[in-house]
């Protein structure tokens, strides 16, 4: 299962993380995020050691929305060394999402 990722975890968890950090933004009311949910939990176990994966809901969390300039969901960002460095938005197939972020 992915992590679940706050404003009170995030620096922790996602800017001080010494390996990739791919985080999908989402909402409980969005379908396109119901359809990204077992993707991203996929991709946790299927990373795990490698890279870490967490969610963010934006509702919960928009604080973390505005900051990263989300205004689709879901969105799901890379960030490598603390930086942001690749986004995708919208659903995608596994390997589409794979290839898309360079994973």
């Amino acid at each position: 299962m992915a992590l679940e990722i706050t404003k009170e975890n995030f620096e922790q968890v996602v800017l001080n993380s010494d390996k990739p950090v791919l985080v999908d933004f989402w909402a409980t009311w969005c379908g396109p995020c119901k359809m990204m949910g077992p993707v991203i939990d996929q991709l946790s176990e299927e990373l795990a050691g490698k890279v870490v994966v967490g969610k963010i809901n934006v509702d919960e969390q928009q604080e973390l929305a505005v900051r990263y300039g989300v205004m689709s969901i879901p969105t799901v960002v890379l960030f490598r060394g603390g930086k942001e460095d690749k986004r995708s938005v919208g659903f995608m197939p596994k390997a589409k999402l794979l290839a898309g972020l360079g994973l």
